[in-house]
């Protein structure tokens, strides 16, 4: 696989929800080894264009290639993780930190020879361990490892969620609000750790509403109000005329898209 395949593309993409449309002739192009920020107000279709790379939705009509493939052969291949805005976990289940980071390895554990599967867990292919132990270290989570994971706050919860993601080794890294209701210590480690992943050739896929990270850290911002209001730099996009066009829905006409029908 070379660079010059995109990370993400997307050709008059459709998606709705109980046919409720949710974005509307999405057309974009991501490269690969850069940090995308996508910003738009509640119900834009933000999370709904990573639903769709991690196969929760189904498209209505369009075409979506995930480093030159479907995304369901990027996913079967272990080329996409995903940090969820709300993760669906009974924080009170008695596992704990370093086990909440190896369920992340679980698709991969999925390749190992059945003999490996079947071996304890401390017995088994060491290299899950040694991944998860390192993405636990990249977020300052190791001394926390035996913790349970019902014990830690808000920002360390969110810190953990990134370990599990990047536990996986994937090529692309999608990341729904990660920045929301973490303590300022988490957010700056939490940036930190997108940074070098970035720096290491890793593609940046993030859903915020925090622009000035988006201002200091992106590489490329993403517009969306249902449709692609425009795609540029962060210096272009978070400008004044930009985001009243967001506000209202309609695209620039350089970036593309099609106006939010009323």
């Amino acid at each position: 696989m070379t660079d010059s395949i995109p990370a993400l593309q997307a050709t008059r993409l459709y998606a709705a929800y109980h046919q409720h449309p949710v974005l509307e002739d999405i057309t974009l192009t991501l490269p690969q080894g850069q940090w995308t920020a996508i910003i738009g107000p509640n119900g834009a279709g933000k999370s709904s264009l990573l639903n769709l790379v991690i196969g929760s939705l189904s498209p209505l009509r369009g075409e979506l290639r995930i480093l030159g493939d479907s995304p369901a052969a990027q996913r079967r291949a272990g080329n996409i993780a995903y940090m969820a805005q709300h993760e669906n976990m009974e924080w009170d289940f008695p596992i704990s930190v370093r086990e909440t980071v190896l369920t992340g390895r679980y698709g991969l554990m999925r390749e190992d020879p059945l003999w490996q599967r079947l071996l304890p867990r401390h017995w088994a292919n060491p290299s899950h361990r040694q991944a998860a132990e390192a993405a636990l270290e990249a977020v300052d989570m190791a001394d926390h490892a035996t913790r349970p994971i019902g014990e830690l706050s808000g920002g360390q919860k969110k810190r953990v969620m990134l370990a599990r993601a990047l536990a996986q080794k994937a090529k692309i890294l999608l990341l729904d609000e990660p920045l929301a209701g973490v303590d300022p210590p988490s957010e700056a480690l939490i940036l930190a750790t997108l940074e070098r992943e970035r720096s290491n050739g890793h593609t940046v896929i993030m859903v915020t509403h925090d622009m000035p990270s988006a201002r200091r850290h992106a590489d490329n911002v993403l517009l969306i109000n249902r449709t692609l209001i425009g795609m540029g730099s962060p210096g272009e996009m978070l400008s004044d005329t930009m985001l009243a066009r967001l506000a209202v829905g309609t695209p620039d006409a350089r970036h593309g898209g099609v106006r939010v029908a009323a």
